[in-house]
């Protein structure tokens, strides 16, 4: 076999193992991978620039979040790194594989070919550049010889798809990548898998399934079973095999078709007192114990890949009972051992749900006077297609959408880095070419994003999205937590409450149309289902599209 590059072995290796796209923003320590590019020896990732580190990651975690496959993002040295910690911060946290990768200072001053040539290759040099990212990352290296290349991407895989999943970090000093090997087969058969996660113990299972039996009030609260098609189905076959009540509490995913029987809305309200058991699956945050938490006799239960979120220093919701493994395989495990459920008993339970379905409104509801976000939530849902994917960054109300089709929402990273909305759509539009993309978000978000790097990258490489700003010129999350925190405090009393507005907004409608994009700005409450239906309607002619709904 005739020798390669390293660079071009890092390349060929990654398009082997499934990555479609290579999110980069180059640096001086790129120019091996340009010249691999160049040369075209081998089948390599489609190169996609993003002007933003921050653009790159989130390309890279919206593509990977919907087609399930991890993608790969380079950025220039320590500088670049830094530039995209929010993004990996945002990927661990979220469970999303991402290979995230950067050149390194050159070593030597000079000699061999890729030695140090200007006058950052000094500046930019780090004692650990992996420790930028070590807390949030599964796995970190520096690439040390390139005859090591083959393994280090194979093993850098198995890390990231395990359970939990996550982002790597490899560093890559550009002589390295310069260097020559030859026999590098870049296409040789995976020998190193990611570990494959069980349907929990057995005895656990049992010991679950008689607490089932028993339990009067149980209740599910989830957030990412709908991380995969197959836990979505598996938590409906659960449910209907227990008659227990699903609630989709700050979700992060599609997790249960709003139709199905056992839906119970998206807060727990007056269940989580009266529940007698309460099995939290895949969710961090099932309740703020500051606001409500179930009583001190009801049994807990935490399923999960990490059912005790050990990354986080502290969690202390309860756990009588922790069952780790694959979410899908435990649900369906447990859907199996669903037998003799007493009839009063599933029909005291359904009540429950119906009372709740009940209690929602059945009409449509009125333009209010003023641009609200549960109208707005609501003229979405309404405009949407089944299989409409909707990329969340704060602002959608839950009771005002219906999901019915698994990975079709996306909630906000958990970390809630801001500024991964939009890039986060445009990676989910890569993966999903023929699918409308709807990015919601606050102008806050919006403005975290880089918005002209996103529109820039729409524009270059034909994505085009659909996005919403809720804008209402403040930072509302700061205003709420001050309220909440101080209900009768000088802030709350004040006509401009400090540190939450903010002055001399852009018209983002017409941000995008300097890219070819189709903006419009609405503040009539009545008239945004039309304007819905133009933005849509430019999408699917491949031109991006923004509405600036101006809020209350």
């Amino acid at each position: 076999m005739s020798s390669l590059s390293v660079a071009e072995v890092f390349l060929g290796r990654l398009k082997a193992l499934g990555v479609d796209y290579f999110f980069n923003n180059p640096g001086t320590d790129f120019a091996p991978i340009v010249e691999a590019y160049a040369r075209g020896a081998v089948q390599m990732p489609l190169p996609v620039i993003a002007t933003h580190e921050n653009l790159a990651m989130g390309m890279a975690h919206g593509f990977a979040m919907v087609s399930g496959r991890a993608q790969a993002v380079m950025t220039h040295v320590n500088v670049g790194t830094a530039n995209a910690l929010a993004g990996v911060i945002n990927a661990a946290s979220s469970q999303v594989p991402v290979m995230v990768c950067a050149g390194r200072t050159p070593l030597f001053q000079d000699g061999p070919a890729g030695a140090r040539s200007i006058g950052i290759h000094w500046v930019q040099e780090m004692r650990d550049q992996g420790s930028l990212v070590r807390e949030f990352t599964r796995w970190d290296y520096e690439l040390r010889d390139g005859h090591e290349m083959l393994e280090v991407i194979d093993r850098a895989f198995a890390v990231m798809n395990g359970t939990p999943a996550g982002p790597v970090y490899l560093s890559l000093p550009r002589e390295v990548l310069a260097r020559d090997v030859a026999g590098a087969d870049v296409d040789r058969p995976l020998r190193l898998q990611p570990t494959s996660p069980g349907a929990g113990s057995p005895q656990a299972l049992e010991r679950l399934a008689g607490w089932l039996h028993r339990a009067k009030q149980p209740i599910a609260i989830v957030s990412s079973v709908g991380r995969s098609a197959a836990g979505v189905d598996a938590l409906g076959r659960f449910a209907a095999a227990w008659g227990v009540p699903v609630v989709e509490y700050r979700p992060k995913h599609m997790n249960l078709p709003s139709s199905h029987a056992w839906h119970a809305g998206v807060e727990a309200g007056e269940l989580l007192q009266s529940a007698d058991l309460i099995l939290v699956i895949d969710h961090d945050v099932p309740w703020i114990p500051a606001a409500a938490k179930p009583p001190a006799a009801t049994r807990i239960v935490q399923i999960a890949g990490d059912p005790l979120f050990t990354a986080y220093p502290t969690r202390s919701f309860a756990s009588d009972l922790a069952i780790a493994g694959d979410t899908a395989l435990i649900l369906d495990a447990l859907a199996a051992l669903g037998k003799d459920v007493r009839p009063a008993v599933r029909d005291e339970r359904a009540r429950v749900v119906a009372a709740r379905r009940a209690a929602q409104p059945a009409a449509p509801p009125s333009p209010p006077a003023k641009m609200t976000a549960p109208w707005a939530s609501y003229c979405i849902g309404a405009a949407k297609k089944p299989d409409t994917i909707i990329v969340n960054e704060y602002p959608l109300i839950g009771q005002a959408m219906d999901f019915e089709q698994p990975l079709t929402l996306f909630g906000g990273p958990p970390a809630g880095a801001l500024g991964w909305g939009l890039p986060a759509a445009l990676g989910a539009k890569l993966a999903k070419p023929g699918t409308d993309v709807i990015a919601c978000l606050g102008e806050g978000a919006y403005l975290f994003c880089n918005p002209i790097a996103c529109h820039q990258a729409a524009k270059a490489y034909d994505i085009p999205v659909l996005t919403i700003i809720f804008n209402n010129a403040e930072y509302a999350a700061v205003r709420r937590a001050t309220q909440a925190m101080y209900p009768g405090g000088a802030a709350v009393k004040m006509n401009v409450m400090p540190l939450t507005q903010l002055d001399g907004l852009p018209p983002f409608h017409e941000v995008v149309k300097l890219f070819g994009g189709f903006g419009e700005e609405v503040s009539d409450p009545a008239a945004l289902p039309a304007a819905l239906q133009r933005a849509l309607a430019a999408t699917r002619n491949g031109q991006q599209a923004l509405l600036n709904l101006k809020m209350g």
